[in-house]
């Protein structure tokens, strides 16, 4: 009896654990997708509606962006940033910024029709935590607007470096993998 009990307590368990497990693969991003700006993005209330899910991604980014910054004063806006009543917001990677941006961008903001942030400028730069891998000393931002004549729209995603004292803007992102300290 004693024995049987051990059994189906084992295969309750079995049982729980792959539950769990596939619901915990329901919510992994969805890489292999290309979700609509509806279902990508959602508005997070339970962070007063000052931060976004990307579903694509999993990654949770500020609404808005925290203004422009030297990039030792963007790693410390993020570090120290209370978004949603949350800590834990850092840089984003090159590849990270990269991804919410639509590289048939015609205009700025390059970003998905319908997207929910705010105040995101037509024409801007911003701080990653990706140094150049030619010299480490320089950051590669991510940034898009209008170039001179014939006056095209541009993204740039990894295409320059830059030195760390100039102010460009900050935009902070919370989970996912960073390759190394910031």
């Amino acid at each position: 009896m004693k024995q049987r009990l051990m059994h189906a307590c084992a295969f309750v368990g079995a049982v729980l654990f792959t539950l769990a497990a596939g619901s915990a693969g329901a919510d992994a991003a969805s890489w292999d997708q290309t979700l609509t700006s509806s279902k990508r993005f959602v508005v997070l209330s339970n962070m007063n509606s000052e931060a976004v899910l990307d579903r694509e991604t999993e990654l949770v980014w500020q609404r808005s962006t925290s203004g422009n910054n030297s990039w030792p004063g963007g790693v410390a806006s993020c570090q120290n940033a209370r978004t949603g009543g949350r800590f834990g917001w850092r840089l984003p990677t090159v590849q990270e910024l990269g991804s919410l941006l639509d590289p048939n961008a015609t205009s700025g903001p390059p970003l998905p029709l319908g997207h929910p942030f705010i105040g995101i400028p037509a024409s801007a730069h911003f701080w990653t935590a990706t140094s150049s891998a030619n010299n480490p000393g320089l950051i590669t931002p991510v940034g898009w607007g209008s170039a001179p004549p014939p006056a095209n729209f541009f993204v740039q995603v990894g295409a320059l470096s830059v030195g760390q004292d100039l102010s460009l803007g900050v935009w902070c992102v919370r989970g996912g993998l960073l390759a190394g300290p910031q």
